[in-house]
């Protein structure tokens, strides 16, 4: 009785595994390719807590390593920019270091901080996670022959990046009193935690009318060290995203094309922004110490043509990229993240020397980002001095 029950059960298991066969196969086959990209796409990268100053300085303690996609820059489709998760709604108009604790941009009174102001009380939201980004490894990611690196995202062989990477803009700086560079802000209502904490503000979108509270704030000190170096800029503050976020880049274009159509002579436009990087309940404020203070790290956009952008000389603009990337990260290594070199636009096609700059994310400080303002605006006054 015993043999006919286990002869009997056998025969179930083989049927059943019979029958489940061809779904199991063809299961896997579809799911396969999946599986297959998404680890192709994969790369690690280390991060680390309270980092030894990088300047010269081996950075001895990770805090952990984190395997994720490279698309975690939180640079997504053109509609959403970078910021997705924190301020990208349309809007309406009814809508632990000493050195960085001074709270000096935090401070700064505004005389008009505009229809929609900066908090003045907290609420605690999600945690921040406080971290530095160091050298980026995987097929997509190359160093450049004196500093940084780029992160490739496109079909153009990295061999040719490389190669064009050392080659300078066709453009020189003028002797002159006459603008050169243009500073504007395609999302100037971008902004930032007022100081150092272990949490974001979860009914705050990191939006703002108050120039001392956006990345207007950063654009004046890159202004100030540029023209510090004997080159005049003009810095637009134009507010393009609000009340609407929706279209911000078709307002700035025309912002753009007005502004160079009254002074020619402009060769450099920088559209300055902040990133957002977060998911699952986590943000994260990139950072690096820079001479004994913190500071929020920065990473250039370089956009490519896929054909359908009208953007010729995208090549030129990686160009000026590669420079202005080599010079921030020989002046002040563990500044930078990686150039994006990726299909996208962002209104570089109305220039040679077009680029879009990300200063920190939403969970950096105000002072973290005012002080790279400060040290971005002196290397690109350096580098543009060597093109006179």
């Amino acid at each position: 009785m015993r043999n006919h029950r286990r002869r009997r059960t056998s025969a179930l298991i083989k049927l059943t595994v019979l029958l489940l066969t061809p779904f199991t196969v063809a299961f896997s086959t579809k799911l396969f390719p999946f599986v297959y990209g998404f680890l192709k796409k994969t790369d690690e990268i280390q991060l680390y807590k309270n980092p030894a100053d990088l300047n010269g300085k081996a950075i001895n303690e990770p805090f952990y390593n984190l395997s994720l996609n490279e698309d975690y820059e939180d640079t997504i489709n053109e509609n959403f920019d970078l910021s997705v998760g924190y301020g990208v709604s349309e809007e309406s108009g009814d809508s632990s270091v000493a050195s960085n604790n001074d709270l000096s941009a935090y401070n700064s009174v505004s005389e008009n901080p505009g229809a929609k102001p900066y908090p003045t009380k907290w609420t605690q939201g999600g945690t921040i996670v406080r971290n530095t980004y160091g050298k980026f490894t995987g097929n997509n990611y190359f160093n450049l022959e004196k500093a940084g690196q780029v992160n490739n995202k496109t079909d153009i062989q990295s061999a040719t990046l490389y190669n064009e990477s050392n080659l300078l803009p066709e453009f020189k700086i003028d002797n002159s009193d006459q603008p050169q560079v243009l500073i504007y802000h395609t999302h100037t209502t971008e902004s930032f935690e007022p100081f150092v904490r272990d949490y974001y503000d979860a009914t705050f979108n990191y939006r703002t009318t108050d120039e001392t509270k956006n990345v207007v704030m950063i654009g004046t000190e890159i202004q100030k060290q540029i023209e510090a170096s004997g080159i005049k800029v003009i810095h637009n503050t134009t507010i393009h995203d609000y009340p609407s976020y929706n279209g911000s880049y078709d307002r700035s274009a025309e912002t753009i094309k007005s502004i160079m159509q009254q002074y020619p002579s402009i060769k450099v436009i920088l559209d300055i922004h902040r990133d957002a990087i977060a998911g699952d309940g986590v943000g994260y404020q990139p950072f690096a110490v820079i001479n004994g203070k913190e500071a929020a790290q920065v990473m250039i956009i370089s956009g490519c043509d896929d054909g359908t952008m009208n953007m010729p000389d995208f090549m030129k603009n990686f160009r000026l990229a590669s420079l202005l990337q080599q010079q921030m990260e020989t002046d002040y290594p563990g500044l930078t993240r990686p150039i994006m070199f990726d299909y996208r636009n962002y209104n570089q096609n109305l220039s040679t020397g077009a680029l879009l700059i990300e200063v920190g994310s939403h969970c950096n400080t105000l002072d973290q980002v005012k002080y790279s303002g400060q040290l971005i605006g002196a290397s690109i006054g350096r580098a543009l001095s060597g093109l006179k």
